[in-house]
């Protein structure tokens, strides 16, 4: 599986779940978005910005979070995982996992991150707005990072009502993006009840990341 990555990528030891663990990363993210960038003014078509190349500190922000949340033996799905350090996370804590993101490279790293740690799971290409797993619901769904774009917001709540169990949570992080305060304030409009949680970091304390939990009014 390694040999048939389109991008160069490495082994990098990050702290999920408590203790420092093999993640597969990319190694030159920044090139991926240059040459992604490239082919977009080139008038390609198709091309997704890698985004989900770089781990992100809203997943080690979510990844801490997940202490207070109680998902031992509970059906956990990840959308957006990029290299799945979020979803891994809850995957160790004892939940059955499902690993997603929109495109399939990322996924790649993700199954060789599971075989490095000898873990287990469902890892599948899942577009928000677009592909379901019904009748599979879950009662945790997580996110990070995923606020981004807001013509993605309508697609996630899509999704999450479709796939949530009743009263079941969606559970975002970001690191106090100004687009993802636009979309707290957007979703208090939406038929879903919202709270807000602060995770502090220990690489920078004064810049905590932010939860946000969304359950359907």
């Amino acid at each position: 599986m390694a040999d048939s990555l389109s991008f160069a990528w490495h082994w990098e030891d990050t702290l999920i779940a408590g203790q420092e663990r093999p993640l597969a990363v990319a190694s030159d993210p920044d090139a991926m978005l240059i040459e992604a960038c490239e082919r977009q003014d080139a008038g390609e078509e198709g091309v997704i910005d890698p985004f989900w190349a770089t781990t992100w500190r809203a997943a080690s922000g979510l990844d801490r979070f997940l202490d207070r949340v109680p998902i031992h033996n509970q059906d956990v799905l990840e959308v957006g995982c990029g290299t799945g350090h979020a979803g891994i996370a809850a995957l160790l804590r004892g939940a059955r996992v499902t690993l997603t993101d929109g495109v399939e490279d990322p996924l790649q790293l993700v199954r060789l991150s599971l075989s490095r740690l000898g873990l287990h799971t469902d890892v599948q290409v899942f577009r928000l707005g677009e592909d379901s797993l019904a009748p599979k619901k879950f009662p945790f769904i997580l996110g990070s990072d995923v606020t981004y774009l807001r013509t993605l917001w309508p697609e996630l709540l899509q999704s999450a009502a479709e796939h949530l169990t009743e009263d079941g949570q969606l559970i975002l992080s970001d690191p106090q993006r100004l687009i993802a305060t636009e979309f707290s304030q957007w979703v208090k409009d939406k038929p879903w009840d919202y709270t807000e949680h602060t995770v502090e970091m220990d690489d920078d304390p004064e810049h905590p990341i932010r939860i946000m939990v969304l359950t359907q009014a």
